[in-house]
């Protein structure tokens, strides 16, 4: 008690260590907290709206926690400096050097949450460790600064918040050290420090309890119903860290192996007589970026009563191609629709082609094309090396690749965009002059990029399109306009009748303005058109469909007979398997079937819904009526999932010879 009394009598509590730090870190929770209420203010409408009574306490609890993760991972080297029992916390250089790293940790923590605030519109998740890939681009200066521009009250709010932290950093003081005897100084900081390493490891794993495990980024949802919401309760830099080295392989299985290819496999051993065997036709693919079902009047008549989308040529294909009315994207990202179309192989947690496990033998859609003697090509208006769509082409087996420095060198720089590359109704119609020049039979994938942030058009289409409801509506009516002319222009050419055409969406737009297009559901729904000039494939086709299911309905049409491998379906002649997509969306399996939406934590089902339930209003998780159908949709998803992270864990994408006995 003497000990204690002269602690208490001779310290002063206002400049002691203890203290000074306490004030510092509530100064980081703040900061925190500060770039959430930004984050919410600016993604009003797609973080769900106005907060519910209820909600309020739940969120900021769970906000709470992950914030006190985003602190230990990012400052919790300067907890321990700041509580070392040593002396030297009372020299000056040591004080400006607590100083110098609290400056530039906290440089990097405004940056990266406020430009979480914009980039979280194009992604609809938090940023994370694999957004560092996308950095690595020939525009990103360019794309950066445009960024800035565009929201230069958000890079001011920045700026003075960051200076008023400082500030406040600068206004704790500096703490006294020498208010204690030697020994009893080594004693206290001993024991705060030890206490401040076991309340950091229980704040990092979240709890203190021998069963919990280190927090992720699923455990948002404990703290709100909403899939949507769970991105408001967490925080960077914990996103950030947490998702380094996602590329390792960790899965649940479910099934015996024995079993498991009984319920599900991505080996394909085609039929003897395919329902559609057009033989060896050419073959395009128009990859169209962020081509939103939303923008077409076709597929949406209840939002546009008048008739009149945003796609209008697109809707008139629809009508006498194949039209895939219920389609949905495999990812969110462009570059996870690449190896989805392209190979059948989506992107779920992290981008298929971040991952090293890409780098296993396979057999893509060009390559086996290829063997079977197609001149194969990829056409993007982009810089050769940009966004690597061009190294994934050419992985996948792709002869030649045309981008905006092969389209330069041969009609000069005059139709640079000023940001992404060459305009789309240019670079179109290079594709179809170059498909003019190239043998049949021939594969050829494009990938369009005038739909794209920053939402402009030419200037001699500006008063001649739509302005739309959204930004990037002129953008879209333009890409459709150059759809159009390159269709045109196409088919007065001999290759034109041979072709089998098909017609995806990158995935969905940032840019959306109904509510049904703001679920996970919704934000999945992309325009999928097939379409063969000679008619011989038509009609509508009213299953669920995905990206992945692309490639292996190509080659039922072409007649191809050998074994493949594909996480996809031919939709025409594999009908025995469940009409089924499944991607990743809010840190959550979405598996959508004809008739439900299912969200599934790789444990549990956390989520239902009727798939006509497009606001997902009404879980029908534990409703005993549609026990059946969530039971065999969870298994064959179960079953996808555990065949997907096998495969990328053994690096084997190929369908292995039919045995015959």
């Amino acid at each position: 008690m003497k000990v204690l009394g002269n602690i208490l009598s001779s310290w002063s509590l206002k400049k002691s260590n203890l203290t000074i730090l306490a004030l510092r870190m509530a100064i980081i929770y703040a900061l925190l907290m500060v770039c959430r209420i930004v984050f919410y203010a600016y993604n009003y409408s797609e973080l769900g709206g106005a907060l519910g009574r209820g909600e309020f306490w739940s969120l900021l609890e769970g906000a709470l926690v992950f914030d006190t993760v985003s602190v230990l991972y990012a400052y919790g080297v300067f907890v321990i400096l700041s509580l070392l029992p040593w002396r030297l916390r009372e020299r000056r250089w040591y004080g400006k050097m607590l100083f110098c790293y609290f400056a530039v940790v906290t440089f990097l923590v405004v940056s990266i949450n406020f430009s979480d605030v914009v980039y979280f519109k194009y992604t609809l998740k938090r940023f994370t460790a694999a957004e560092f890939y996308f950095l690595d681009n020939d525009n990103t200066g360019l794309l950066y600064l445009k960024f800035m521009i565009e929201n230069w009250y958000l890079v001011l709010m920045a700026l003075a918040l960051y200076a008023g932290t400082l500030w406040l950093y600068l206004r704790t003081g500096r703490p006294k050290t020498n208010i204690l005897k030697p020994w009893l100084f080594h004693v206290v900081n001993t024991v705060m420090l030890a206490l401040a390493v076991a309340l950091s490891i229980g704040g990092i794993r979240g709890g203190f309890d021998r069963t919990t495990r280190p927090i992720t980024i699923s455990n948002a949802t404990l703290y709100t119903s909403s899939i949507v919401r769970s991105n408001l309760v967490l925080s960077n830099p914990f996103c950030l860290i947490r998702t380094i080295g996602e590329g390792r392989i960790s899965f649940v299985r479910y099934f015996d192996p024995a079993k498991l290819d009984s319920i599900y496999t991505p080996c394909h051993y085609p039929g003897p007589e395919p329902k559609y065997n057009l033989g060896q036709r050419n073959i395009v693919i128009l990859i169209l970026e962020s081509f939103s079902a939303e923008h077409s009047a076709l597929l949406n008549p209840d939002l546009y009563p008048d008739g009149v989308g945003f796609t209008p040529f697109l809707d008139s294909l629809m009508r006498v191609g194949c039209c895939f009315p219920n389609a949905y994207a495999n990812g969110r990202k462009s570059i996870e629709a690449m190896p989805s179309v392209l190979a059948s192989i989506p992107s779920y947690k992290t981008p298929f082609v971040l991952m090293p496990q890409s780098m296993g033998e396979g057999e893509p859609l060009p390559r086996i094309l290829s063997s079977l003697g197609y001149a194969t090509a990829f056409f993007c208006g982009s810089p050769h090396g940009s966004m690597g769509f061009g190294a994934y082409a050419n992985s996948a087996g792709v002869k030649e690749l045309y981008s905006m420095d092969t389209y330069e060198a041969e009609r000069g720089k005059g139709d640079f965009d000023g940001f992404w590359g060459i305009w789309d109704e240019p670079f179109l119609a290079y594709m179809s002059d170059r498909l003019t020049q190239t043998p049949e039979p021939f594969f050829a994938s494009a990938f369009t990029l005038s739909s794209h942030h920053p939402f402009v058009v030419p200037d001699k289409y500006k008063d001649q399109l739509p302005d739309g409801i959204t930004k990037i509506h002129k953008g879209v009516a333009y890409t459709d306009m150059a759809l159009r002319k390159f269709f045109d222009r196409s088919s007065r050419q001999g290759w034109f009748r041979n072709t089998i055409f098909y017609i995806t969406a990158d995935h969905v737009s940032s840019e959306v303005f109904a509510p049904k297009t703001r679920t996970p559901l919704g934000n999945s729904h992309i325009i999928n058109i097939l379409y063969t000039p000679d008619g011989s494939v038509s009609g509508r086709w009213e299953h669920v469909t995905q990206q992945i299911n692309i490639m292996p309905t190509l080659l039922g049409l072409i007649g191809y007979d050998k074994p493949y491998f594909a996480f996809g379906s031919d939709i025409f002649n594999e009908t025995a398997r469940m009409p089924i997509v499944v991607n990743y969306r809010e840190q959550r399996f979405q598996a959508i079937t004809d008739s439900l939406a299912l969200y599934f934590d790789e444990h549990e089902i956390t989520a239902a819904y009727r798939r006509s339930d497009e606001l997902l209003e009404h879980n029908i998780a534990s409703d005993p009526r549609y026990e059946g159908q969530i039971g065999e949709a969870r298994r064959t998803l179960e079953a996808i999932i555990q065949q997907y992270y096998t495969h990328l864990d053994e690096r084997s994408y190929m369908a292995p010879p039919l045995s015959v006995e």
